[in-house]
């Protein structure tokens, strides 16, 4: 799959206006971003890219800032040296350490996770990935079954794995992101995640424990009645991929209509992750 790389050049008043603007490239089909000097880069497939409907997200936000880009194809073939490039090890609090395959091991953290960058989002840099993941290492996963939605490399899963999770589905549409959940799982010993290729309409009929779903605000409220239906009562619920504000008041009255009661949340700029119950 062949991918455009549009480098944003940004000159801001506030961080969070750089933020908005990637959430709404998100919206329109963007599915990776890296932050960079003066601005970020932003990845689509070929065939999703429409110059109009860019031209539309964009015009929001001419008065609020400064920006221009610049659109660079980047072939299948050039991508992992790409990705891998820019993968630095991170790690979340001293709990969890999450590196590539050619970085050396830390044992002093309990938890590690060994990531194989390829084309798929979640490895733990984007603040959505690491609050989730902070989340979970404060909720006991222990004997608990599991359903990631937008699984990415399947990250979360696997943590949830280390974690003590023994039944985990992982779920993401893009075939890229599946076939990562598969070697990533394998690539750190993990044989109780069942990965799936697909969207809401992919979810078995089964009973979770715990469900988590980082993806953005407009999917997450379109598949919020899959989402309670597969919980088991009393079952937790885990969600980011959105802002603060307006996105976590709307997600919590969408939330309200089927029974998933807001608990707590993590904000790292004007990023969120949010746990909810049933």
């Amino acid at each position: 799959m062949n991918y455009y790389e549009l480098l944003f050049t940004t000159i801001t008043t506030e961080d969070y206006q750089q933020d908005l603007l990637i959430n709404t490239l998100g919206d329109i089909g963007f599915d990776t971003f890296e932050e960079v000097d003066l601005g970020f880069k932003a990845y689509i497939p070929v065939e999703d890219f429409d110059q109009a409907r860019l031209d539309e997200a964009l015009e929001a936000y001419r008065e609020m800032f400064t920006f221009s880009y610049d659109i660079t194809l980047i072939p299948q073939k050039n991508w992992n040296e790409v990705w891998e490039s820019n993968f630095e090890p991170i790690q979340i609090g001293d709990q969890v350490f999450v590196r590539a395959t050619f970085h050396a091991s830390k044992p002093k953290f309990p938890y590690e996770i060994v990531i194989d960058p390829k084309m798929a989002f979640g490895t733990g840099h984007h603040q959505t990935t690491a609050m989730m993941m902070a989340l979970m290492l404060e909720n006991d996963f222990a004997g608990k079954k599991v359903l990631d939605m937008g699984c990415g490399t399947g990250i979360l899963a696997i943590l949830a794995a280390k974690l003590g999770a023994v039944d985990i589905t992982a779920i993401d549409y893009d075939v890229v992101c599946y076939e990562s959940t598969i070697e990533n799982s394998a690539l750190n010993s993990i044989t109780n995640i069942k990965a799936l290729c697909g969207s809401k309409e992919a979810i078995p009929d089964e009973q979770y424990d715990i469900i988590l779903a980082n993806i953005n605000r407009n999917i997450l409220i379109d598949q919020m009645a899959q989402y309670a239906e597969a919980l088991k009562p009393g079952g937790e619920i885990y969600f980011s991929g959105f802002y603060e504000s307006p996105d976590l008041e709307i997600l919590t009255d969408e939330a309200r209509k089927y029974d998933l009661k807001y608990i707590t949340h993590k904000k790292d700029k004007e990023w969120v992750a949010a746990k909810f119950i049933l």
